[in-house]
């Protein structure tokens, strides 16, 4: 069965994360999957919009599949894995068309990412957002990722979710502009998806589209070198520990090297 599905409905490419046994946890190829159909949807008019979403209703994605971190031995190793990542989510953004995270459940880590990219999020209330990197793996976010969060919720929200490693609940993240709208529950959120999808497929193309590139632009601009800082939390004794700690249930005893 593959991890990532695609199917065209009307006007709109459906993209499912579809790992549900593990809450969507995203795999290398996941990432590239999804990157790959955002970087190739035809700008003919035949597609007008992309939804995003998780199989299985207990999570959107749950961040990147940690055993693929097991591999990783040398800095570069991490500072391609973000290089990685950040491709991805540039794909995302670049997408001609307007995307729409349908978020359901958990919605962590590289998920998060995903999602806080996309240009419209809607979410069931049983959402949980965050990065509990601090608690879990004792890695960081690429500051191209702070600087995104941070133009949606604000730094100050950003410093405290991810210092604290708590998840924002749907009320939350719609109070503080992270969603525009709460649903009961999976059902009805697909529902609203379909009908958000089918009313963006009526607005004009190109206005979407210079809307989608300018604000790109804009946002590019403040990105900062930060590859010392990935190499020092990717490369510590603590990232390894907390990895394994994470993937055995077990607490980590962080020693700050």
């Amino acid at each position: 069965m593959s991890e990532i599905l695609s199917e065209v409905r009307g006007h709109t490419l459906w993209i499912t994360f579809n790992r549900p046994e593990a809450r969507n946890a995203l795999t290398f190829a996941m990432y590239e999957g999804l990157a790959t159909l955002c970087r190739e949807v035809p700008t003919d008019g035949s597609l007008r919009a992309v939804v995003i979403h998780g199989a299985g209703g207990k999570a959107f994605a749950a961040g990147t599949d940690m055993t693929q971190f097991r591999a990783f031995e040398r800095a570069q190793d991490a500072l391609d894995y973000e290089a990685r990542i950040e491709g991805v989510l540039e794909a995302v953004e670049r997408c001609p068309l307007p995307t729409v995270a349908a978020i359901n459940g958990a919605c962590t880590g590289g998920g998060a990412a995903i999602a806080a990219v996309c240009d419209i999020r809607i979410a069931a209330a049983n959402l949980r957002f965050g990065f509990p990197i601090a608690r879990t793996l004792g890695n960081c976010l690429a500051a191209a990722n702070l600087a995104r969060l941070s133009s949606l919720i604000g730094a100050g929200r950003v410093r405290e979710m991810i210092f604290t490693a708590r998840l924002i609940g749907a009320v939350e993240a719609q109070g503080c502009g992270l969603i525009s709208e709460v649903l009961e529950d999976e059902s009805a959120l697909m529902d609203r998806a379909t009908a958000l999808a089918d009313t963006l497929a009526q607005m004009a193309p190109l206005t979407l589209r210079a809307t989608k590139e300018a604000m790109r632009r804009v946002a590019v601009a403040t990105r900062v070198e930060d590859a010392d800082l990935i190499e020092m939390c990717y490369m510590s004794r603590d990232f390894r520990h907390g990895m394994e700690a994470f993937l055995a249930k077990q607490k980590p005893d962080w020693s700050g090297t």
